[in-house]
């Protein structure tokens, strides 16, 4: 059957090894069934995830001058402040705005690929106006480069792969990223907070900063399922990146955020996205045939697999995971493709109109197929 609850783990009995055994199998049933979950007791201090939701939650009452300061498109990295409704998922805007932060790396070299440009510095904001802002977020994505790596292991081991299945796609130096978000309760885009989407990498981890419901995973019956906050948890997404380097056999599940209602106030909540080299190549691991068996065996129980959301890693059309990233941002972010990336965006918005012309004519098609077997009913009963 399609999942119609979101399961939840206890990392502390990953720690234990009387019940790490019991751990392992609870999560490849998530991964093979739903490829969402919640995770608890992830070795993170609950006062730190205290600090960044209340630091999150101001930077977003500084003033647009002090935000517009950081403004994304200021740099070609994609990091730092994006405007309400500037970011497009599945064609449409989403009603949210956000900071986008990562763990610190270098400007790129005129000798390293475009898609390095994705390696930079944070724009931070005024040290003046969120003195303690740096600090708890700076230690938040250090301890959860900890948490997502180890959880990759409890990954590969749940497929009865190595521990370190996963280690040569990353980077001695990872980068792996943040955002932090804010979805109003009211306005002209409000209902799409995000739309249907997967997120891009391995593995990503949500704190779920207010009490609003929104977040929703979809089943592969196509049906929405609830996944609401939990104190002192994190809900972990299987990214695309991790569902091709696995065969499919890891599923990476459309998921979106409704707007809150309107009067129930903002809705907040900081995803972290772990990071993979963007100098990797996705080929497909060498996951056991037994393993890739139970995965089969879910398709076929549920009757297939409701999948309308695009495919980031196709196989052949990228040689980096760098580029096909690169790529992704530019369309989610055109503002800031205008600007650093105009031949790339103009790429994008040609091959977006070939593909809207080829489903006009598909579709186009059909109604004339429709009016053509109703003219032939029609003459039929005449006679």
């Amino acid at each position: 059957m399609a999942f119609t609850e979101i399961p939840i783990l206890d990392l502390s009995e990953a720690r234990n090894e009387s019940t790490k055994p019991a751990f392992l199998k609870k999560l490849r049933g998530a991964l093979l069934n739903v490829g969402f979950l919640y995770i608890t007791n992830t070795g993170i201090e609950q006062s730190l995830y205290d600090r960044v939701c209340d630091e999150g939650m101001k930077f977003f009452d500084l003033s647009n001058e002090d935000k517009l300061a950081i403004e994304m498109k200021n740099q070609p990295s994609f990091l730092g402040y994006s405007r309400l409704g500037n970011e497009i998922t599945a064609h449409k805007a989403d009603w949210r705005e956000q900071l986008d932060l990562s763990t610190p790396h270098a400007i790129r070299k005129d000798t390293d690929p475009l898609y390095h440009n994705l390696l930079a510095p944070n724009q931070w904001p005024s040290e003046t106006a969120l003195p303690a802002f740096r600090p708890a977020f700076e230690q938040y994505m250090a301890e959860m480069s900890t948490v997502s790596t180890t959880f990759t292991s409890l990954i590969a081991e749940s497929l009865d792969l190595p521990s370190t299945a996963f280690d040569n796609f990353f980077d001695a130096d990872q980068q792996h990223k943040l955002k932090i978000v804010k979805y109003p309760d009211s306005g002209s885009g409000a209902g799409q907070g995000v739309g249907p989407h997967k997120d891009s990498m391995l593995t990503s981890y949500l704190l779920q900063v207010t009490q609003h419901k929104g977040l929703q995973a979809q089943n592969t019956k196509g049906e929405w399922i609830d996944c609401p906050p939990i104190r002192g948890s994190l809900v972990v997404a299987i990214g695309q990146g991790l569902e091709a380097l696995t065969g499919g056999v890891c599923a990476s599940t459309t998921h979106r955020v409704l707007s809150p209602k309107s009067g129930e106030g903002a809705r907040f909540s900081i995803p972290f996205f772990q990071g993979v080299s963007y100098d990797a190549k996705f080929e497909a691991m060498n996951v056991p045939d037994h393993v890739r068996a139970l995965r089969r065996d879910v398709l076929e129980r549920e009757g297939g697999r409701k999948d309308d959301v695009e495919f980031t890693f196709v196989k052949g059309r990228w040689g980096h995971l760098g580029e096909a990233t690169l790529m992704n941002r530019i369309k989610s972010h055109p503002d800031v493709g205008e600007r650093w990336y105009p031949t790339l965006l103009k790429q994008i918005r040609e091959q977006q109109r070939q593909e809207a012309e080829a489903k006009e004519i598909a579709s186009n098609g059909t109604t004339t197929s429709r009016n053509l077997i109703q003219a032939q009913e029609q003459a039929i009963k005449a006679h």
